[in-house]
């Protein structure tokens, strides 16, 4: 397909090695990682600071983040973040958080984190699909735009548009406007990491094979409407 970058869940220390071989064999380059913790817990920070140390080794300089509070206070997650992003800081890395609730709902709810936290090295990964799934009514070009200064890594994923609806396919099937989101990135200057991400449909199980061809269609349709490096 012609795909270079990777983005996957981040390894552990024991495991590098035998990543970073698997990366060279293959041709392929690790640009972004996906990290895990859970911010409610004090451990949270150990945890990372592993994961950032782990990024360094890997010369990775994207972590992305799943931030959830599981009911702690918004002040005590607020505050671990920030200190996050001087452990990220410290390893070269740049800490994405990822569009979720309730620390990253939409455009606004994102904007109004970042400036809670107020880190350079604690950025936004937008994720174009679950802002129709997380929202009502909503258009990912627009929630983009008011975000668009944070945004340090963007997942491209499709979606139905319907609320709360498990249906990702392959891009360019959904109702995502693609066109517009790359127009808002142009219009910003934007030069970060780009990954795809498809979650399937519920009830329907996709074999490798229908995975690969998701994939394949979701390349193509992309390089029909931009250029990538």
């Amino acid at each position: 397909m012609g795909l270079h970058y990777v983005f996957m869940s981040i390894p552990k220390p024991e495991e590098v090695e035998t990543v970073q071989q698997q990366m060279k064999a293959l041709r392929l380059e690790l640009l972004v990682v996906r990290g895990d913790t859970n911010l409610s817990q004090e451990t949270c920070l150990e945890e990372l600071r592993v994961q950032f140390e782990t990024c360094k080794r890997l010369g990775v300089q994207y972590m992305f983040l799943s931030p959830k509070r599981h009911d702690a206070p918004f002040e005590v997650i607020y505050d671990r973040l920030r200190k996050a992003g001087d452990l990220a800081a410290e390893n070269g890395v740049t800490l994405v958080l990822e569009t979720h609730p309730d620390l990253g709902t939409n455009g606004e709810v994102h904007v109004a984190t970042m400036k809670a936290i107020n880190h350079p090295n604690v950025r936004v990964n937008f994720d174009t699909a679950n802002i129709t799934y997380y929202n009502r009514d909503a258009k990912a070009a627009v929630e983009l735009e008011k975000c668009v200064d944070y945004v340090a890594t963007l997942e491209v994923k499709d979606h139905n548009g319907a609320f709360e609806t498990w249906n990702f396919p392959a891009l360019g099937e959904g109702i995502i406007d693609f066109p517009a989101i790359f127009k808002v990135l142009r219009e910003h200057n934007y030069t970060g990491p780009i990954t795809i991400e498809m979650e399937g449909v519920k009830g329907v199980e996709w074999s490798l094979e229908d995975k690969k061809k998701a994939l394949e269609a979701s390349v193509a349709y992309l390089r029909g409407i931009e250029q990538f490096k």
